[in-house]
């Protein structure tokens, strides 16, 4: 319209320097919940449930089974990148540092979720708000801090949600990328875990640990390709531990956790008897028949 100013562009440095000082809250923040998540960690409680999975574990499943050997990992920081298959996930989680490495164990959890049951703070998990540069900054940092611990290890569900198994491709989360950049010398693991039903009554736990990841080899990389470089490592250890547990061979796996085994208490007890009967050795499993 004739006649009508042009508004000028706003050169004023205000809304930059907004900018600059909500980064430096949320960094001093994400500074303060890192401490807060190792100083919050309790040995004893994480002892406590590591025995109260265990237990847990047993009466839940047939067995918990690893295939392969156990990795070398020498002291070193380690992010371990773990698909996520079942509410059951965070069971191993618990159990398994301590009862396989005698590390501790620091996990991202839904911030939601910490706040409605808090003693997980105690034992390692910190919250994280997903999907948020709050949440972005606050997992990198607790995880950056939570890796200098020199017995500590970080365990994520790196697909951020529940997954198949059989779900291809697997993706996984920036983040953890970005974290090789600040720990570059860390290793990265790959851990896939599967939960079958074989001939008996209950599921087994599988696990299977994939190869490491170097760290420094991620961070030469950028954040898109890097988190590539590690879907496709944990979609390969997906794979091999898929292969395996078609097999249904037990003896291709080292046995972590003994189970109950049997079918029922009543028909397992009149079994017994029978055996005894006829003089022969008792098993409750479901492939030994008497």
């Amino acid at each position: 319209m004739h006649g009508a100013r042009t508004r000028e562009p706003d050169n004023q440095p205000w809304p930059r320097l907004l900018d600059l000082r909500r980064a430096v809250t949320r960094a001093e923040r994400a500074g303060a919940d890192a401490e807060r998540t190792v100083l919050r960690y309790s040995p004893f409680l994480a002892r406590f449930f590591t025995l109260i999975f265990a237990y847990d574990l047993k009466r839940s499943f047939q067995a918990v089974r690893l295939h392969g050997a156990l990795p070398a990992l020498d002291g070193r920081p380690v992010v371990c990148v773990v698909n996520h298959p079942s509410w059951w996930d965070a069971a191993l989680f618990i159990w398994l540092p301590g009862a396989l490495f005698q590390r501790r164990c620091f996990a991202p959890m839904e911030a939601a979720m910490v706040a409605h049951y808090p003693f997980f703070e105690r034992i390692g998990a910190f919250g994280v708000a997903t999907g948020t540069v709050a949440g972005a900054a606050t997992f990198l940092a607790a995880s950056e801090r939570v890796l200098v611990e020199p017995d500590a290890m970080l365990l994520v569900n790196a697909q951020g949600r529940f997954a198949d198994v059989r779900a291809r491709p697997v993706t996984l989360s920036p983040g953890l990328a970005h974290l090789a950049r600040r720990v570059p010398t860390a290793v990265f693991l790959p851990l896939a875990f599967e939960y079958v039903f074989w001939d008996e009554r209950r599921p087994n736990a599988l696990l299977h640990f994939g190869e490491p990841v170097e760290a420094a080899s991620l961070a030469a990389l950028a954040p898109a390709e890097g988190s590539q470089r590690l879907a496709v490592a944990l979609e390969r250890t997906m794979d091999r531990l898929a292969q395996v547990a078609i097999a249904r061979d037990p003896a291709a796996f080292r046995t972590l956790l003994t189970g109950r085994i049997g079918i029922n208490p009543v028909y397992d007890a009149w079994r017994r008897l029978r055996a005894l009967a006829k003089g022969r050795r008792f098993s409750p499993a479901h492939g030994d028949r008497p």
